[in-house]
């Protein structure tokens, strides 16, 4: 499930074929990483103050894109490291090496090689959704069922956030929408267990010969000790094959603290950016910086 940028792709969407064709939410940050390149081309040899000059704009370009700090420095460090050893080995068109070091790092940081979904031996493969609250777990829920549903599967989601106001009521509507079935027992709104809901969710998908079972949990608006006790919860006991961390592209920075805390928490499989049709300035992608490896790779989507 898990999808690099450098072969990502956005799920089914309703948005406009204008709006999507007209919007780059990289752009500007790809602009000015590119850009950063021009004083290398047509030099037949580098310098390492060729090479820093080169690094300092790709710090700035990140910094201005909101990417975490700590993150800016692991990633310029090693693009720097490896882009003076290049400059030292005179090698053949030593700028063309330092743009495969940036674009190798970049891939690396953003969450490295693609990989298939980790789908179950027998029996249905269960997903599980985390996150806070407002970062678009449910409108996932009915975008992943879709993109399932269109490689045939027989998908099942399970309304496990009983606590967000209709938000039983939206994954019902997002489900009728996408084509699959859901599952919600209980009308939310403060009323029914959440456990008690993922896991009779996953014995309705065994019992009935679903392929996929998605799980919808229940967010906060900030991370908090119920929140997290609540997802761990649900994780021990659907045991899933996947937990996707979904994570709003709008937060920047501060993207690193709370998928830390996630990790650290709940843990996850795989980073699914969200919102990518607004504003974002791509600082939130970033999220698996060196310190933090276990993040796993990203997936984006609107």
């Amino acid at each position: 499930m898990d999808v690099p940028p450098s072969s990502a792709h956005s799920l089914p969407t309703n948005a406009p074929d204008g709006a999507r064709k007209d919007h780059r939410v990289f752009g500007n940050l790809s602009d000015r990483i590119t850009a950063s390149f021009n004083q290398l081309r047509g030099k037949g040899r580098l310098t390492e103050a060729d090479v820093n000059a080169t690094v300092t704009e790709i710090r700035r370009a990140l910094l201005e894109a909101d990417v975490a700090l700590p993150v800016v420095r692991a990633f310029t460090s090693a693009v720097r490291e490896k882009a003076v050893d290049a400059a030292r080995s005179q090698a053949l068109n030593p700028g063309q090496q330092v743009v495969k070091i940036v674009n190798e790092e970049l891939i690396e940081v953003l969450g490295g090689e693609t990989r298939e979904i980790n789908w179950a031996d027998r029996g249905p493969t269960i997903i599980m959704l985390a996150g806070l609250q407002g970062a678009g777990k449910t409108t996932l829920a009915g975008k992943l069922g879709r993109w399932l549903r269109d490689q045939g599967k027989r998908v099942l989601l399970v309304a496990s956030d009983l606590q967000r106001p209709n938000a039983v009521t939206q994954l019902s509507v997002v489900a009728e929408r996408a084509g699959v079935h859901v599952w919600a027992p209980e009308p939310g709104n403060g009323v029914g267990d959440p456990v008690a809901v993922a896991r009779s969710g996953v014995e309705q998908a065994r019992a009935n010969g679903y392929d996929v079972v998605v799980v919808d949990t229940a967010g906060r608006l900030g991370v908090d000790a119920e929140m997290m006790d609540q997802a761990i919860r649900i994780r021990d006991a659907v045991v899933p094959h996947e937990i996707l961390f979904v994570l709003d592209a709008m937060v920047g920075q501060d993207a690193v603290n709370t998928s830390v805390a996630f990790r650290d928490g709940v843990g996850f499989t795989g980073v699914v950016l969200s919102k990518l049709d607004g504003d974002a300035r791509g600082g939130a992608a970033p999220v698996r910086s060196r310190r933090h490896r276990r993040s796993g790779p990203v997936l984006l989507h609107r």
